[in-house]
């Protein structure tokens, strides 16, 4: 059966690429895409920011046509700015909207937003209730299992959330404590799965690193899909390996160097048509190292990538980088 969100049918058992601060700009959903992801959201975009007309706010609302279906993820402490934010995120033309009930950064918490908001749900259901109301668009939400080991509160906020109208819920296995140290726990993602009260679709996120974790969890703990984060930074292949492994049970060979340089330039050419030469080069800075992780002495090339402000010269380092690395089997090793 496929997996549907209101109208958005994502396939058996749809992967998600999360939203992910800094990281999920359209330059790397588009090499996310290219390579399997079935659902992409947006960077977290302030509430307060939509409101004030903020530039680097309204930026990240550009969505583009081969990124669908895709949802831009608010955030925000304030209700009725939250319900302004929603109509302003539904009016720039996306699939859904997603609400960040997740994020444990301080400078997020400390304003009541992000899993600031699993201290108080019974404001995080009006909150929820407000932005549904606001938008002709689906609904969803992410968060995580509750603000610390005493207070796992994500059953509750399940069903409650569900009951004013989300219609799917991925859930980080941590609490904000955690921030992102331990590991993930899914045994209360299944058990809200199994809830019979639950009809909306579960996804779960935290974790998730290989084509084998992917396929035990899809088994162990029941959920309608996954959300795959960090194991995507410099590696947006873990999409089409989870899914051949799904399929046949093998191993899809790991991307040879030829495909690292390729997608690299292809995010890095992306990255310079939407933000510009400048803030494009740099921002693409944080990327090299993942796409040639595991590389033998690739350390005098990333450095030299990162110090490079021209583009021509970047291109003829990654050259540089092919050719040296040309009998390399990156498949395996890097896999």
């Amino acid at each position: 059966m496929s997996v549907k969100i209101g109208n958005i049918d994502l396939g058996e058992f749809p992967l998600l690429l999360a939203p992910m601060e800094d990281v999920s700009d359209p330059p790397f959903r588009y090499v996310c895409k290219k390579n399997g992801a079935d659902m992409m959201y947006t960077e977290f975009i302030s509430s307060e920011g939509l409101i004030r007309d903020a530039a680097k706010s309204r930026q990240k609302l550009d969505i583009f046509e081969y990124e669908r279906p895709i949802g831009i993820q608010i955030f925000g402490g304030d209700i009725e700015h939250m319900r302004e934010a929603s109509e302003i995120a539904s009016a720039a033309g996306p699939d859904l909207v997603d609400i960040n009930y997740g994020c444990p950064v301080k400078n997020v918490v400390c304003k009541g937003a992000g899993s600031s908001l699993l201290q108080d749900i019974d404001k995080m259901v009006k909150m929820t209730d407000a932005v549904v109301k606001a938008s002709h668009l689906p609904v969803t939400v992410k968060t995580r299992l509750g603000w610390d080991d005493n207070t796992k509160n994500v059953y509750e906020v399940a069903e409650r959330l569900q009951d004013v109208g989300i219609q799917a819920l991925t859930i980080h296995g941590r609490t904000r404590a955690q921030l992102y140290k331990g590991e993930a726990d899914w045994t209360l993602i299944r058990e809200i799965k199994r809830n019979p009260r639950i009809k909306i679709p579960i996804f779960g996120n935290g974790d998730v690193d290989s084509p084998e974790k992917a396929a035990n969890w899809r088994m162990e703990y029941e959920v309608d899909g996954i959300m795959i984060g960090r194991a995507a930074i410099g590696y947006p292949w873990i999409f089409r390996e989870v899914k051949h492994f799904f399929k046949t049970g093998e191993h899809l060979a790991g991307p040879t160097i030829e495909e690292r340089i390729e997608v690299c330039r292809t995010h890095l050419d992306k990255s310079l048509e939407w933000k510009g030469p400048k803030t494009g080069i740099f921002e693409m800075r944080r990327h090299y190292a993942n796409y040639f992780k595991g590389l033998p002495d690739f350390k005098p090339y990333r450095m030299r990538l990162v110090a490079e402000a021209d583009i021509n010269n970047i291109y003829s380092i990654l050259e540089e980088v092919a050719e040296k690395f040309a009998s390399y089997d990156a498949t395996k090793v890097l896999a």
